[in-house]
């Protein structure tokens, strides 16, 4: 066995950015404990629960992982990886065992002490029976989780993956309390900053400050913190500019300068891998033919998107969810809109036209639907009809979302370029929203297999520069944009230097990571 470092990492391309295997960034040295934090947010559910297999959203994303509970690791605002409930890691020469210390002297919410029978039991639950959970491809390659100790847990992977650590910082893999899991997800009882004071689902969620945390001095700055579900976008500015509430997501472009005018707000704007997208089930006729796909592909006009619907705020992408926030991002040149092409691939697809819905709904992004119009206005000039089907925000992601053959949606990105692969294109997972597969394209999978346990960076990027020229040029998702994360923040909130670009609002750890000004 041997340790992996901060450099060999960087030369093996083991991780996407410099890995810090201990400790937590430190904060600014102004931060100082007290008082309380009410946050406007988006992204709410009826169906929002502690249960983190379920877990998709800003709203209850940030009040699990990002106050109420802990994971093994961390994904710094710099992008680097820190231990959280890990202390630090090593793995076999070969990146198929890892073996995690635990952080010592921790304790739920209940009291009971944390161990390595936590971790295990927590990550068991996302490949139980009827599970369906977001991280269940992330869990299912252990083999075998063995208990070193009580403070020591081992991995045994099916294959080798380099990214390991990094999976361990999903949102969906919190840590709960051993043989209290049921009464964890019924109450809400991690090791987080925060502790469960109450969860109305979908509309409000209050937490308080434990009294001793082992990032006292770090992090968690807040006695008490709010979060208010204000899906409307309209309805969310307002109550900032009144000063309900301190801080928003997802600002709107249409009214961004209210915001810039308001001398009691500023405007935070972080460039990361989020993506608009337009995912089609390529099981589903007609989009199961691959110049269907690539009609549609050559049917949009990217610029115009970015323009109009992002107001300059992202920049255009070429049909592949790396983006420039990841360290193996390709430099390719995206689709250009081109309605003669496109009538090319109908033909070749033996058709003359095409008529098709699309759904879409703000809950997807902020103007999924204008974004919609300007596709179905875009494309017509190819002959493919485009009907867009305004769905209602509730109950979207259940009820739409990789239900219906074609729809509007978004990814945050992820950290490396296997665990978005993972999530999202590997053939069988949960979130596979294109039903992606070896049918599609064996070399896909093949590669995708190949590159996680490739320990050469040089040969790591070989293959997914390849694995991004065939979802652009066959895949079933429309990507069009990269979106920068927006949002507004009163000046009564001070916040670091450096914000978190994985997550929408600092990582979704705003109510760890921000303080009183």
């Amino acid at each position: 066995m041997r340790t992996i470092s901060r450099r060999g990492l960087l030369q093996t391309g083991a991780a996407a950015g410099v890995l810090a295997a201990t400790g937590l960034p430190l904060r600014a040295q102004e931060a100082k404990r007290g008082g309380r934090m009410v946050v406007g947010l988006s992204g709410a559910n009826t169906s929002d629960s502690w249960d983190g297999r379920t877990h998709s959203d800003v709203f209850i994303i940030s009040a699990a992982q990002g106050a109420v509970f802990d994971s093994l690791t961390e994904v710094a605002a710099d992008g680097s990886l820190v231990g959280e409930l890990a202390t630090d890691w090593e793995a076999s020469s070969d990146a198929k065992t890892w073996t995690f210390n635990l952080r010592q002297g921790v304790t739920f919410h209940n009291g009971k002490s944390f161990g390595a029978d936590d971790v295990i039991e927590s990550l068991q639950m996302h490949v139980a029976e009827g599970a369906k959970s977001g991280a269940a491809p992330l869990v299912e390659p252990i083999v075998e989780m063995k208990k070193l100790g009580e403070h020591q847990v081992q991995f045994v992977l099916d294959a080798g993956n380099a990214d390991f650590p990094y999976l361990m910082s999903d949102y969906h893999l919190l840590i709960y309390p051993a043989g209290q899991i049921e009464e964890a997800i019924a109450q809400g009882i991690g090791t987080g900053l925060y502790k469960n004071v109450s969860l109305d689902p979908g509309v409000r969620w209050v937490g308080q400050r434990v009294d001793s945390h082992y990032k006292d001095g770090q992090a968690g700055w807040f006695d008490e913190i709010e979060f208010i579900a204000i899906n409307d976008n309209t309805a969310r500015m307002n109550a900032l500019l009144t000063g309900q509430v301190d801080a928003i997501n997802r600002i709107d472009f249409k009214t961004e300068q209210l915001l810039r005018q308001n001398p009691g707000t500023r405007i935070q704007e972080v460039t990361g891998n989020q993506h608009y997208t337009f995912p089609m089930l390529t099981n589903v006729a007609p989009f199961d033919d691959v110049n269907v796909r690539r009609a549609l592909k050559f049917g949009i006009n990217r610029e115009e998107m970015v323009e109009k619907i992002l107001f300059g705020h992202g920049q255009v992408a070429n049909d592949s969810p790396i983006g420039p926030a990841n360290q193996y991002m390709a430099q390719l040149e995206p689709i250009p809109y081109d309605p003669d092409q496109a009538r090319y691939h109908l033909k070749q697809a033996g058709m003359e036209s095409l008529s098709i819905d699309l759904s879409a709904s703000s809950a997807a992004f902020e103007g999924a639907v204008d974004a919609a119009q300007l596709y179905q206005a875009s494309a017509a000039a190819a002959g493919i009809n485009i009907n867009v089907v305004q769905e209602p925000a509730d109950g979207y992601w259940s009820n739409v979302w990789i239900k219906k053959p074609w729809c509007a949606s978004y990814w945050s990105g992820r950290a490396t370029e296997d665990w978005m692969f993972s999530s999202a294109y590997q053939e069988g997972v949960a979130w596979n929203d294109s039903q992606w597969g070896a049918e599609n394209s064996e070399r896909f999978q093949s590669l995708l297999l190949e590159a996680r346990a490739e320990l050469d960076s040089a040969k790591r990027a070989d293959m997914y520069g390849e694995m991004q020229r065939i979802l652009r040029d066959d895949g079933g998702v429309v990507i069009p944009m990269f979106a920068n994360w927006v949002q507004a923040v009163s000046n009564k909130i001070a916040t670091p230097e450096t914000i978190g670009n994985l997550w929408q609002m600092d990582n979704s750890r705003l109510a760890e990571r921000w303080w009183q000004a």
